[in-house]
């Protein structure tokens, strides 16, 4: 396939700026018309004791799923229901507990206009959202949400582009008003997101990545220096905690402070482990977060941390690529 005259490509990056254009005056047209029916859908949203059902037909349908799931993992039980499956035995899934959510750009959609009279006898809250106003959706609906376009972004005028847009941004700023409402942080966002970067670094604790009993490298203060290598050499961490008969942390030995030592021309051989040990040394609490414990290594510059309980008492040790493999850095 040859390549793209010049004036073809210079045509292909014109529509597609003109797509963007159209899509972005679309959303800011649809800015200017946020109001009491937004309040009212967030406060439906906010006092609902059951779901958010949302509903849509065809690229409605699409952006509808994804706007069940932006409320689901932002605080809000939702999910998406088809509509024509609704007619054959799904709408026994929405109960008088629901807030019904129903997308059509142009509230006309057959499927969805078959279920709405058994929608508003059961008494169930329906929000639309819909770019007709006076449409057979929005005279059924409680509360109506107007995502109306000037225009699609095809250049036909027909295929659902900026109206599918509008219905996806205006479903967002939903979703981020009714978790602004509701004081949903962070922590909260992490609990439905264990699998992600954020979750892992909100969620994983130090006790769960830390190296734990016989892989913990300690030595008594009077360990002498070739029995201090060998316990740093078996448990390859390169460090090794100087602790007292109860496990106090009294110090810690590194390979940087080996090759410090050598470079003084220091004897070692015949020196004791309290003898070479930096006394005080930094530690993470077990509970910390390892987020914690990763940030405090590039705050001092280091690549392990000695772990310690509720009691001060050495538990364990971790280095970075602990934290690697657990993918928190």
């Amino acid at each position: 396939m040859s390549d793209a005259s010049t004036e073809q490509t210079q045509r292909m990056l014109d529509l597609a700026a003109q797509v963007l254009t159209t899509e972005a005056q679309a959303l800011l047209a649809m800015r200017s018309r946020l109001g009491p029916d937004f309040i009212a859908a967030v406060n439906a949203i906010l006092v609902v004791k059951g779901r958010v059902v949302v509903m849509g037909m065809g690229k409605s349908g699409h952006i509808g799923r994804k706007i069940a799931a932006t409320l689901a993992s932002t605080g809000t039980p939702a999910f998406f229901v088809h509509p024509a499956e609704a007619s054959h035995g799904d709408l026994g899934m929405v109960t008088k507990e629901d807030v019904v959510l129903a997308l059509s750009n142009s509230g006309e959609s057959q499927e969805l206009s078959a279920i709405l009279p058994i929608i508003k006898r059961q008494g169930i809250v329906l929000i639309a959202m819909t770019g007709n106003a006076q449409s057979t959706l929005a005279k059924h609906a409680l509360i109506v949400l107007d995502s109306a376009v000037e225009k699609e972004a095809c250049p036909m005028n027909l295929a659902p582009t900026a109206s599918t847009t509008a219905q996806l941004a205006l479903g967002d700023a939903l979703a981020v008003a009714v978790l602004d409402a509701r004081g949903f942080k962070s922590s909260d966002f992490a609990l439905s997101h264990p699998g992600g970067s954020l979750g892992r670094r909100l969620l994983t604790h130090v006790s769960d990545v830390m190296r734990s009993g016989t892989d913990v490298p300690h030595v008594l203060p009077h360990t002498g220096f070739p029995d201090l290598m060998r316990e740093m050499s078996q448990k390859g961490l390169g460090i090794s905690a100087v602790v007292d008969e109860e496990r106090m942390i009294l110090g810690i030995f590194t390979d940087g402070d080996l090759r410090r030592l050598i470079e003084k021309g220091i004897d070692v051989l015949h020196l004791k482990a309290h003898e070479v040990m930096k006394a005080q040394p930094s530690t993470i609490h077990q509970d910390a977060l390892a987020a914690q414990a990763a940030q405090l290594m590039e705050q001092l510059r280091i690549t392990s941390l000695l772990v310690v309980d509720q009691d001060n008492r050495l538990c364990g040790a971790l280095n970075s690529n602990d934290l690697m493999r657990a993918k928190v850095i």
